[in-house]
């Protein structure tokens, strides 16, 4: 059975559990996403209630998703092409790898099983989750994006 049909807790639960956020906090950050939209993990750390890097490190430590920087990783223009530009850039999502039928990705948020479920609709692979900051990630879609729309 693949981890992510076990995994039924939020990213929001996840850092309250381990007292990187508080309940009003993660409260405040989804009234803003209700007004703003936006990923919840983004908010937190926008809104100074935690860091990149203690996000990371929880989903690491819960879930076993292992941690990969991205800066210096290099990805193939053929694979980052395998996940259209506004896909990664709605669910900071990057493609760092395929073999065969599975596809190795970078993200923020490995427990957002819709981006998971979406970029396995486009591709027709089956995804592999590594954890990744926002920061990194939207550097590397800026990188590797840059001529797309």
């Amino acid at each position: 059975m693949p981890l992510r049909k076990i995994i039924t807790k939020q990213l929001g639960e996840l850092l309250i559990e381990r007292g990187l956020v508080t309940p009003q906090q993660l409260d405040k950050a989804l009234e803003f996403q209700k007004e703003k939209g936006g990923l919840i993990g983004e908010i937190l750390v926008e809104l100074g209630f935690t860091k990149e890097e203690d996000i990371a490190q929880a989903l690491t430590a819960q879930y076993g998703f292992p941690y990969l920087p991205l800066s210096n990783y290099e990805i193939s223009p053929e694979i980052a092409k395998i996940i259209p530009a506004r896909v990664a850039k709605q669910y900071l999502i990057l493609p760092i790898d395929k073999i065969g039928n599975n596809l190795t990705v970078a993200m923020s948020n490995p427990l957002n099983v819709q981006a998971i479920e979406d970029v396995e609709l486009i591709t027709g692979c089956s995804v592999q989750a590594f954890v990744s900051t926002s920061t990194d990630i939207k550097m590397a879609i800026e990188k590797y994006y840059k001529d797309t729309r």
